[in-house]
């Protein structure tokens, strides 16, 4: 699913509820410009690559992928619906996990409004809020 000319900017909360499918490798979300652009990719991946129950986030400038960073904290459970919050301003994205934790991921490209979202891989949305 594919978002574009949504309005999220700085002090907005960006609410996702979605549900990773019973067998989900991965799946992603993008929030950015475009899709050559995106300044947080936030990827969740069950079993993927060489990666297990682990978060990968990265960037994407021009088309060409930043450094990726890697967080073990992972509160996703296959087939089962969660909820997660994301706040960001011109230096970092703040995100709140279906468990409260916390995690940031720099705003690499420093802008503070964006108005493309993606969704990509083995889950379906549930809802989107921002507000």
């Amino acid at each position: 699913m594919k978002v574009k000319n949504m309005t999220f900017k700085e002090g907005h909360e960006f609410k996702i509820r979605i549900k990773p499918t019973d067998d989900c490798n991965s799946f992603a979300i993008n929030i950015g410009h475009d899709a050559e652009n995106i300044a947080m990719h936030f990827n969740p991946r069950f079993d993927c690559g060489n990666d297990t129950n682990t978060i990968v986030f990265n960037s994407l400038s021009g088309g060409s992928w930043g450094d990726e960073l890697r967080e073990g904290n992972f509160p996703f459970v296959r087939g089962e619906e969660c909820k997660f919050h994301v706040n960001f301003n011109n230096e970092q994205f703040y995100i709140k996990l279906p468990d409260g934790s916390m995690l940031n991921f720099p705003n690499r490209l420093g802008d503070v409004k964006y108005q493309y979202f993606d969704v990509s891989g083995e889950a379906r949305i549930i809802g989107i809020k921002i507000k």
